[in-house]
């Protein structure tokens, strides 16, 4: 079983591998993704690190907090994506 972490207020500059590998120092990662804007196409300054469930309580108690190229990061478990309703258009 796998576990998603939210990693907030991350460098812009951060890479999925740096995210990954940071991560790795606690547990087994089995991805990581940061959340990039659709139309700029740069870091929204958060993501994702997919890690083996037994591994998640320990890397969010390592890292919540910590520090990651001068940015204290937020670390915790990823809350399920919430739909929105789809705005219908109206035909003028």
């Amino acid at each position: 079983m796998s576990k998603t972490l939210y990693v907030g207020n991350l460098p812009w500059s951060t890479t999925e591998e740096e995210l990954k590998n940071v991560f790795s120092n606690y547990g087994n990662v089995i991805s990581a993704r940061i959340i990039s804007d659709k139309n700029t196409g740069r870091s929204r300054g958060f993501g994702f690190v997919e890690v083996d469930e037994s591994s998640a309580e320990k890397m969010i108690n390592a890292l919540n907090g910590s520090e990651l190229k001068g940015r204290k990061i937020i670390v915790n478990e990823a809350k399920p994506r919430e739909e929105k309703p789809r705005e219908r258009r109206s035909r003028s």
